[in-house]
């Protein structure tokens, strides 16, 4: 017997990809329709600023799908298509155009936006952000054409963007308010890894420090710091992070906090209505914490499971959250989640780049980053769910396996 529910995913992005071929893949036969702002089809963020700005991952290999899953799944894709209203109590959801969609079940998916440096010349031509292909298209081909590039913001994007562009042959200024890059998430043992991988590529670090302006006449020129330095530049990269798209779930009356409150199943305080992705702020059993996790993994993994509970499962929502960074020649994967941690523990080589790092609060592992060492991410989720207590120096013992720690 055919389903005639409607099911409406706001947001063309991984999440909101992997719901709507969830919910093919779990038997639902009625209408999904799924809406995106962008004029592409959905594709993946990570490449953007590694292997996609390097021009060695090509443009077919960034999307989530071919150009004929979507019709092939009976899947309405909407491109180049705003959303300006969710109206919970009718459960419709307004287009820009006017048009009203039904729904039954809606998943919102709208995944965040780069914040914006608000300083004097800003938007000068010549600078950049970089958040979605059409950003990296932009990047790439200003790349081929400077010399002195800038890169304002010394977390994931900032760095991974430095990598990128020294790796092209760029005289690159990593300009950042940490001392190290990363040193805010990692911790400042960590980042000063960070730090001596990029000065022995050559990338110029500029730390302690903010933008105060960029300077050009007609286009970038220079950027000037609060502490008095100017910096030549004829390309500006900014990347101080993201915030989450939260207007309609706002305007709709949904619980936020920090993002889009949602059960451990990620579902909101309306119950025809889910979340997913970089906005949702789910309720984590694992931590018993609300967490909000802007990583391809989550994305990937909570698309699934929301089109699962959309069509009335129950499944919680408890991975051990993951992401993972290239720059340069050091790979990386980190697992866990370690807001505040009272001691650092290091397996391997550091001096090296191949190690293990272990961030513990209360003798427990909260966190793990293994760099340059691969085929243990899975023990150190292990680790990391069974909250167990750990002898700190059988952690850093290369010689004890992870899993029998």
């Amino acid at each position: 017997m055919s389903d005639n529910r409607n099911m409406v995913i706001v947001g063309a992005s991984l999440a909101g990809a992997r719901a709507a071929e969830t919910l093919r893949d779990e038997g639902f036969d009625g209408g999904v329709v799924l809406i995106g702002a962008e004029s592409e089809r959905p594709y993946e963020r990570p490449s953007l600023s590694k292997g996609y700005l390097q021009s060695e991952t090509q443009r077919d290999a960034v999307y989530v799908h071919d150009k004929d899953f979507y019709d092939g799944h009976d899947i309405e894709l909407r491109t180049a298509t705003r959303v300006t209203e969710v109206a919970p109590r009718e459960s419709v959801v307004i287009l820009e155009n006017g048009d009203r969609l039904t729904y039954d079940r809606l998943l919102l998916a709208t995944g965040s936006e780069p914040r914006a440096l608000d300083v004097p010349g800003a938007h000068l031509p010549g600078v950049h952000v970089l958040r979605t292909l059409d950003d990296a298209d932009g990047l790439r081909h200003a790349l081929d054409r400077a010399s002195a590039v800038v890169v304002v913001g010394s977390g994931w994007i900032g760095a991974e963007v430095a990598a990128s562009a020294r790796t092209l042959g760029k005289d690159v200024t990593l300009l950042g308010r940490q001392v190290a890059p990363l040193e805010r998430v990692l911790g400042p043992e960590v980042g000063a890894i960070y730090r001596q991988l990029h000065l022995d590529h050559g990338v110029r670090l500029v730390a302690n420090t903010e933008v105060e302006s960029i300077e050009g006449g007609g286009t970038v020129e220079a950027v000037r710091t609060n502490d008095g330095r100017t910096v030549d530049a004829d390309l500006v990269v900014v990347g101080i992070g993201a915030t989450p798209r939260l207007e309609l779930a706002r305007s709709a009356g949904l619980s936020i906090d920090r993002g889009v409150v949602t059960s451990e199943q990620l579902q909101t305080d309306v119950d025809s209505i889910f979340a997913a992705g970089d906005i949702a702020a789910a309720w984590h059993p694992l931590f018993n914490a609300r967490l909000r996790v802007e990583h391809w993994a989550n994305a990937n993994h909570q698309g699934r499971l929301a089109a699962h509970n959309m069509l009335g499962g129950r499944a919680d929502y408890d991975r051990v959250p993951y992401f993972f960074s290239d720059q340069f020649d050091l790979g990386m994967e980190y697992s866990g989640y370690a807001p505040e941690w009272d001691q650092i523990v290091f397996r391997g080589d550091t001096t090296n780049r191949e190690f293990v790092a272990f961030w513990l609060y209360e003798g427990r592992v909260a966190a793990g980053m293994n760099v340059n060492v691969w085929d243990v991410a899975e023990s150190i989720q292990d680790l990391v769910r069974s909250g167990r207590p750990v002898d700190p120096s059988q952690l850093a013992d290369p010689g004890i396996p992870i899993e029998d720690v």
